[in-house]
């Protein structure tokens, strides 16, 4: 538990920074990111079979195309760029006729590769269009994650008795995931109404956290999906006591693409 919270306080005086001063700082900072969970992506796969390593380098520069392709854009148009998409297709799945050999590189190989560049290249993306749009709303999508899974984890050790996903995450209850939802909802509201916008409907705003916080926790159980069938207990050591940066940012990744939704569907006014 002391190493935990060390590494929590590490973690929040390198990026309470960041997060304020915004800009190329930030966009820098979750680029390393973003290749550092690519990293732990491709290693939980490597338990089995070692990708080669001009396959390795072809999936870091895919992903960094993808993830500046919207950072360079400078502004707030959510789209896909095709030639990107061709190319990612391209240069991940031709390869494995070039190699002609399962042991090496085959086509599953390929397309869990091809998954994993394209959901974080993207959804990576959007750390930087969110704050470009306010450092008030990304507090506010992370707020989301830290009062859910805080509270969701407290709740779940006072009164947890029914387990959720028992064969994903042992731990985590319907108690813990019910007590995350409303208390974050709660906190996150209120945040909203108070800080970025309160014209806002106040159902409309309720609706959409309420429905963020429960996104959240599907996200952190389907990385919590991916290391159990790679049979790891993280996907790094790199913060000792909190795993990688994909344990970290599993719920985050979930919410911001969530939200993504709520801005085309229901035209969310910041």
């Amino acid at each position: 538990m002391k190493q935990r919270v060390i590494s929590a306080i590490v973690v929040f005086l390198i990026f309470i920074p960041i997060f304020i001063i915004g800009g190329i700082v930030f966009d820098i900072s979750f680029y390393i990111l973003t290749l550092l969970g690519l990293r732990e992506f491709m290693k939980v796969r490597e338990k089995e079979k070692k990708y080669p390593d001009f396959i390795r380098l072809i999936a870091y520069l895919m992903i960094t195309l993808l993830y500046f392709s919207t950072v360079i854009k400078g502004n707030l148009e959510i789209s896909l760029d095709y030639r990107s998409i061709s190319g990612l297709l391209l240069t991940l799945l031709t390869p494995v006729i070039l190699y002609h050999d399962e042991k090496v590189y085959s086509v599953k190989d390929a397309f869990y590769l091809l998954g994993g560049v394209f959901f974080l290249g993207f959804s990576m993306s959007l750390f930087h269009l969110y704050r470009s749009m306010g450092l008030d709303l990304i507090i506010y999508l992370f707020l989301i994650t830290i009062i859910t899974d805080s509270y969701a984890y407290f709740t779940g050790r006072l009164i947890g008795k029914n387990k959720l996903l028992e064969e994903i995450s042992p731990k985590k209850t319907w108690e813990g995931t019910i007590g995350g939802s409303l208390i974050g909802t709660f906190v996150c509201t209120v945040y909203y109404i108070t800080v970025i916008n309160p014209n806002i409907p106040i159902y409309e705003i309720v609706l959409i956290t309420f429905f963020l916080t429960i996104i959240g926790q599907f996200g952190d159980l389907l990385f919590s999906a991916i290391k159990r069938a790679f049979k790891v207990k993280d996907f790094s050591n790199i913060m000792p006591g909190h795993g990688g940066v994909l344990d970290r940012l599993d719920s985050i990744i979930f919410v911001m693409l969530a939200f993504t939704f709520f801005l085309k569907i229901f035209e969310v006014i910041i």
